[in-house]
């Protein structure tokens, strides 16, 4: 599979299996940039799978400690310890797996040819915020979303790097993405250093559509519906 065939995260369930859409990691676990690739932020925050639907946003997973985020030109990866991945029920609580251990490391990325949208839910001072990196799939109206969860400063620059970043991308690679006038517009805007306007909502005009690993994944039933995020208003008009 080619490494641009689907972010990781889209099948958490699947983290004990063997992939090869993982970012590459040294001895150190950190990640290995590409020739050219350019290291923007580096952070350490939590991380969570989300799926949007038109009405409804669902947890899907968690990991139980910080990961190691790196925000670069080119994508946003994580890495962190996780010798089991934590699934969330359907009563709203967490769950170990039971009798799978994984090899003691879970990574994921998602490069800028793929998100849609950012959610960013901000709370009060001192409390922490939460940032979902949402994309659009094949052949269902879900989408997948990268959720990361850290102080509130830290997680707002968080967003207006990756707003930057995936906008600055789509911009000087136009042989990955198609582009309209009005949509380069946008993106120019999107790329600048303000705050821009809706803040907490920004879309990223001309992403790539991602597909899930697992056929299951299209067929999910709504049993294990437990959280409400920004995206659940945002998608049925809120902006």
């Amino acid at each position: 599979m080619h490494d641009d065939a689907a972010p990781f995260f889209i099948a958490p369930h699947r983290f004990d299996a063997d992939d090869d859409v993982a970012p590459a990691l040294d001895r150190r676990h950190e990640l290995i940039v590409e020739g050219g690739e350019r290291v923007l932020a580096r952070h350490r925050l939590h991380a969570s799978g989300h799926l949007l639907g038109p009405t409804e946003a669902r947890r899907r997973w968690t990991l139980p400690e910080p990961v190691a985020v790196t925000v670069t030109d080119r994508r946003i990866a994580y890495v962190g310890g996780a010798p089991q991945l934590t699934l969330v029920d359907g009563a709203g609580g967490a769950r170990h797996r039971r009798g799978v251990r994984l090899p003691g490391l879970v990574s994921g990325q998602i490069r800028w040819q793929w998100p849609s949208r950012l959610e960013l839910l901000t709370a009060g001072s001192g409390e922490h915020a939460h940032l979902l990196v949402v994309c659009d799939a094949l052949r269902t109206i879900q989408q997948p979303a990268l959720g990361l969860t850290g102080p509130a400063e830290e997680v707002v620059a968080l967003a207006r790097r990756v707003r930057r970043a995936v906008a600055a991308f789509r911009l000087t690679h136009p042989e990955l993405v198609d582009l309209s006038p009005p949509e380069r517009d946008v993106l120019a805007l999107r790329a600048g250093a303000g705050p821009g306007a809706g803040e907490s909502r920004i879309t990223l005009p001309g992403s790539l559509p991602v597909e899930f690993h697992s056929r299951d994944d299209y067929y999910r039933g709504h049993s294990d519906r437990d959280w409400r995020g920004p995206a659940a208003g945002a998608a049925s008009g809120h902006r």
